[in-house]
């Protein structure tokens, strides 16, 4: 009976990493078409929760900093086998794309990109994405004028002092704004959700999510070790992610491009190639952590990045229900999701707009890509595409 048990769980937590595997090399189109590509895996052909328990997880991983496709997959793992399936779950979902985009870090290395017509494009193709981005979540996170007022103290604060620590505080300051202002907010979902991790463990997860968040800049800046400074970067920026991938962009640029690690032109030839590949965008920090280290860059790039994603909704699965229903509570997360808004704004300013749109003919073709992706929901491989090929004819203007 228990051999008989232990094969069935190991068979099911096969099919769980083969499940997500093929997700992972077949899911293109952002964290909204990978929604979908689960939502017709994991309810509708395998039956493994229902649309309620779904529509929850869902609920939980927008309301949570990280990529929200990546954290859903994880929550589906947990649920059918365990802390074990969520870590399989995440591996199926994320190692293709994490695998191409280090081999393709490894390809343009030694290759002279920095004048390329292409890459120009990418940079303009970047500002239509990270517009795109910020205007959908500015409508969902700051919809009212307290809310707008506190995006508009992070775009100053964090254009002002551009610094790792003022992100953080930001967001402190923020979530105090938002319990004060909004302490008898009360969340309209009242649906309850299961999960099988105790909720001393959970609780575990979260105090390291917090204490690497805080010590991580401390320990970076005191000990000057290279390869923990690129662990808390890529932390810091996974950390600070509401509303998937495409947010993650401006964050990165910001923490590696400035201080030379990467330049400008070899970033935007990674984040088209992270277009290009399925599964989650947040893979694309394996391409900078390769272009800086190598394929081990790439992987503690990768585990950084998703590592935040991963305590958080191991963390607060057992205490989703307890947590919408605290009016503080959540009153100081509407707080911090409206000055995320505002940091994502002032990244978007500086460094993509500042270096990508100098003439009237790169504002004209950003706002041309914008359309394409906005009003005519063309998918991102062709705006990618067009900005490249555009980016070379501008070059011969």
């Amino acid at each position: 009976m228990i051999h008989r048990h232990r094969t069935n769980k190991f068979s099911s937590l096969l099919e769980i990493l083969f499940v997500s595997m093929r997700l992972g090399l077949t899911s293109f189109g952002g964290p909204v078409a990978h929604l979908g590509y689960f939502h017709n895996e994991y309810v509708r052909k395998r039956n493994w929760l229902d649309e309620k328990s779904y529509a929850d997880l869902v609920a939980l991983c927008q309301f949570l900093p990280g990529p929200a496709s990546s954290q859903v997959g994880i929550g589906i793992g947990v649920i059918r086998g365990g802390f074990i399936g969520g870590v399989l779950a995440f591996l199926g979902f994320t190692m293709p794309s994490v695998i191409a985009l280090i081999l393709f870090a490894q390809l343009l290395d030694g290759m002279d990109i920095t004048n390329a017509g292409w890459i120009h494009g990418l940079k303009i193709v970047a500002v239509a994405v990270v517009a795109h981005a910020i205007l959908g979540m500015a409508q969902k996170l700051a919809p009212d004028l307290k809310r707008k007022a506190i995006a508009l103290f992070a775009i100053i604060a964090a254009l002002l002092w551009q610094t790792a620590f003022i992100q953080v505080g930001i967001i402190l300051l923020s979530g105090i704004i938002g319990f004060i202002l909004y302490k008898d907010s009360k969340d309209q979902e009242e649906n309850q959700i299961h999960f099988p991790i105790s909720k001393r463990f959970a609780a575990g997860n979260l105090i390291l999510f917090f204490a690497l968040l805080f010590a991580l800049p401390i320990l970076s800046r005191s000990l000057s070790f290279d390869w923990l400074a690129m662990f808390d970067s890529f932390y810091r920026s996974g950390s600070l992610v509401f509303g998937g991938g495409h947010v993650v962009l401006p964050l990165l640029e910001r923490e590696f491009v400035p201080s030379g690690l990467i330049s400008e032109e070899a970033f935007l030839a990674g984040y088209g190639a992270a277009q290009a590949v399925p599964g989650p965008l947040f893979t694309f920090a394996a391409y900078i952590g390769a272009v800086i280290n190598g394929w081990q860059g790439g992987l503690l790039a990768t585990f950084a990045i998703f590592l935040p994603a991963f305590l958080l909704i191991i963390g607060t699965l057992p205490f989703w229900n307890i947590l919408r229903k605290n009016p503080k509570i959540n009153g100081a997360l509407m707080g911090v999701n409206a000055a995320v808004v505002g940091i994502l704004i002032a990244a978007f300013y500086h460094p993509i707009w500042t270096s990508s749109i100098f003439e009237p003919v790169d504002f004209a073709f950003a706002s041309l890509l914008f359309s394409m992706l906005v009003h005519w929901k063309l998918p991102p491989w062709i705006i990618v595409l067009t900005g490249a090929v555009g980016g070379v004819f501008i070059g011969m203007l």
